[in-house]
């Protein structure tokens, strides 16, 4: 399973930039729908477009391993 750190990389950015960052923003910036936003940073498992992660990563300035993660499923790891 894909792990998304989207909420820590909006937190990130509003501590830098110094006021709240919202999901409308980002997708106005990014041409990410804001429903889209919604389902990375909070439905587990989303499946998200590597066109996406690279707005994402755009966005934020950030490498992918700073916006997403592999997890093993429990059966990848009997």
């Amino acid at each position: 399973m894909i792990r998304f750190f989207l909420k820590q990389r909006i937190s990130d950015r509003e501590f830098r930039l110094g006021h709240r960052i919202t999901l409308e923003e980002i997708a106005k910036e990014t041409g990410i729908h804001r429903t889209t936003l919604s389902k990375i940073a909070n439905k587990k498992g989303y499946n998200c477009t590597t066109d996406n992660l690279d707005k994402l990563c755009e966005f934020f300035g950030c490498r992918i391993e700073e916006l997403a993660e592999y997890l093993p499923s429990s059966a990848d790891t009997e």
